[in-house]
């Protein structure tokens, strides 16, 4: 074989590396079971939406068109959930300074390092994709589908997978958090898709459809996120892309005109430098020695840190002392949360501003709150999965636990402990909902301080009109003792998976997987009920913090059903709040027993294992 084709066959086809991950994956049950897991989903998706009754052909036709689309969004919806599952090992690599050392001992160059790396694991990831095939195609039999649609939706989910894996890849390799990117990576990852949708929403403008009726049109945002790249592609009538003498700036002319190929072009020009400058890094690597950040040299609080401290009273449970300090030890925790905090209360009040000199008008106002405070619900769920998902599994890795067990401390008050020390630790991040939405309440209360368009929103609700307030000032304080009591279930679920899984990263994928669907059960449930059952649907909107959110700041549109009388609506999200936190807190002490009981058991099975 020439020189030239031998050496681009060890790049990907014979790449060592990506022979290795792709043949040790490919014996693992984790990964069999997710790619059941994720078959078994996408087809229950295309079944709920061809479900119907006696149909035409035409009608087989348009359900057909929206299984369709029903199936593109939960494929792309799932890819950015399982990417960083499937990367996560090669960002967890550089937590090993062994693996490394040895690894640039081999003859192996570091392009060949960074792509055995990159599609050794996006090969999962592919395969998951092109598994979905024959659904896609089962979806042409009853028409309305047209080819070019299923290409372009295969298109922008492996552009949105190669961009994910790209991003983990080059995190691994440029620097030294460890493991702790792995959660940082999620995190970032939800807030990116929320913030960009969001911002899009915003920035629609509308245009005449047809008669009487209106659509919108793209946005600059609509090519850097991979959902509204595929809703301009699928929905193209009621969210029409610019004519090219249209476009409002010129230079961006193809993100206007095209967003879906502008995205497939963008994840390709950003994963290709992604790719080159992780091969020009990938070498510090090697170089990098022990060393103390800046911030703790300055702070005092690095190993080399001289000098004593005063001793420190621990409380009545130093396991819960412990879990907080510990977590307080990183840059994040010492600034991260305050700082949210901080962002958290000056959106409300930026917010409120704009509303009030009229830059904003109150539907608008809704929307970002959602997008917002939605964002921020969900990276409060996300930290307290990832933290109490480590709390164990991280002890088991460094062998402290082996030291703990040695001391008197029981299961109960070990468990106990890892519970109040980490909401202790959440406790600001807790609070950033709170406060953005307590800024709004009090505008609202307020009457928006004297606005001239006022903070009263009427809405259509069935043949009828509906005025509410921009939001429900008590929504505030129910969506925080919402998130309260869901927060500490979701450690509890952590913990659990902790507990039972030999590493950190398993624990958090399982501990995310768990919570995600039963939130998704709950979320789905809980709209359904909130548009069908009066006063009972508007109580059901607190078995989730998000659909409390969503009812406190659109209430006809999420509980439609109980605001023929308002204040009986209220008094129902109110009691609803109460039942569940009632429900919640029974969930944790249940499964605090279950664990105690089980937890000597489980940890001399595991024991010894890192």
């Amino acid at each position: 074989m020439p020189p030239v084709l031998t050496w681009l066959s060890n790049l990907l086809p014979t790449n060592p590396i990506a022979v290795r991950i792709v043949a040790g994956g490919s014996k693992r049950s984790r990964h069999l079971l997710l790619r059941s897991g994720y078959l078994a989903v996408m087809i229950a998706i295309l079944l709920l939406g061809l479900l119907g009754g006696e149909s035409t052909v035409k009608q087989l036709a348009t359900r057909g068109a929206q299984a369709f689309s029903f199936v593109s969004f939960g494929q792309v919806g799932l890819i950015c959930v399982l990417t960083p599952i499937f990367m996560a090992g090669a960002i967890v690599q550089e937590a090993s300074p062994r693996t490394w050392d040895i690894l640039l001992t081999t003859p192996l160059g570091n392009l060949q390092i960074v792509l055995g790396n990159l599609f050794g694991r996006l090969f999962f990831i592919l395969a998951l994709l092109f598994s979905t095939l024959p659904l896609f195609v089962l979806t042409q039999f009853f028409g309305g589908v047209p080819t070019e649609a299923i290409f372009t939706s295969y298109a922008i989910a492996a552009a949105s997978a190669l961009i994910v894996a790209t991003t983990a890849v080059t995190l691994s390799v440029t620097r030294s958090a460890g493991k702790r990117a792995v959660f940082v990576f999620y995190a970032a990852v939800i807030m990116y898709l929320f913030a960009t949708y969001a911002a899009d929403l915003y920035a629609r403008s509308k245009v005449p459809l047809g008669v009487g009726g209106e659509a919108t049109r793209t946005t600059v945002f609509t090519a850097t996120n991979p959902f509204l790249a595929l809703e301009s592609a699928l929905n193209s009538t009621n969210y029409a892309t610019y004519p090219a003498s249209e476009v409002p700036f010129a230079p961006l002319g193809p993100v206007y005109t095209a967003p879906a190929t502008t995205f497939c072009v963008l994840c390709l020009v950003l994963s290709l430098v992604m790719i080159v400058w992780s091969t020009l890094r990938l070498r510090v690597i090697g170089t990098r020695g022990p060393r103390v950040s800046w911030w703790r040299a300055v702070l005092g609080t690095g190993p080399n840190a001289g000098g004593t401290r005063a001793s420190r009273r621990v409380g009545a449970n130093p396991i819960a002392w412990r879990e907080q300090m510990l977590r307080s030890q990183s840059v994040g925790g010492m600034f991260g949360r305050w700082v949210f905090l901080v962002l958290g209360a000056f959106v409300g009040v930026i917010l409120c501003a704009l509303h009030h000199t009229g830059m904003m008008s109150s539907a608008d106002m809704r929307l970002a709150l959602l997008g917002i405070v939605g964002a921020e619900v969900a990276v409060v769920l996300l930290t307290a999965v990832s933290l109490s998902a480590t709390a164990v599994s991280r002890e088991r890795e460094d062998g402290t636990l082996d030291i703990l067990l040695t001391t008197p401390i029981q299961p109960g008050p070990y468990l106990a402990g890892k519970l109040r020390g980490i909401v202790q630790f959440l406790v600001p991040m807790l609070l950033v909902p709170f406060v953005t939405l307590g800024a709004v309440a009090v505008y609202t209360l307020a009457n928006g301080f004297g606005a001239q368009q006022g903070v009263m929103v009427t809405e259509s609700l069935g043949v009828g009109k509906l005025v509410t307030p921009m939001i429900l000032p008590e929504g505030a304080l129910l969506v925080l003792l919402d998130l309260v009591a869901a927060s500490s279930f979701a450690i509890m679920v952590g913990l659990q998976w902790s507990l039972r899984t030999k590493g950190t990263i398993g624990s958090v994928m399982a501990a995310i997987g768990v919570v995600g669907a039963i939130g998704l059960v709950l979320g789905v449930c809980a709209a359904a009920l909130g548009g069908s059952i009066p006063y009972v649907g508007a109580a059901a909107a607190a078995l989730s913090p998000l659909n409390m959110l969503f009812a406190s700041v659109a209430p006809g549109a999420w509980i439609g059903e109980s605001m023929g009388d308002q204040g009986a609506a209220r008094t129902s999200l109110a009691i609803g709040t109460i039942v569940a936190c009632i429900a919640y807190g029974t969930a944790c002490v249940g499964m605090h027993a279950a664990m105690k009981k089980s937890f000597m058991m489980t940890v001399r099975r595991l024991a010894g294992t890192n």
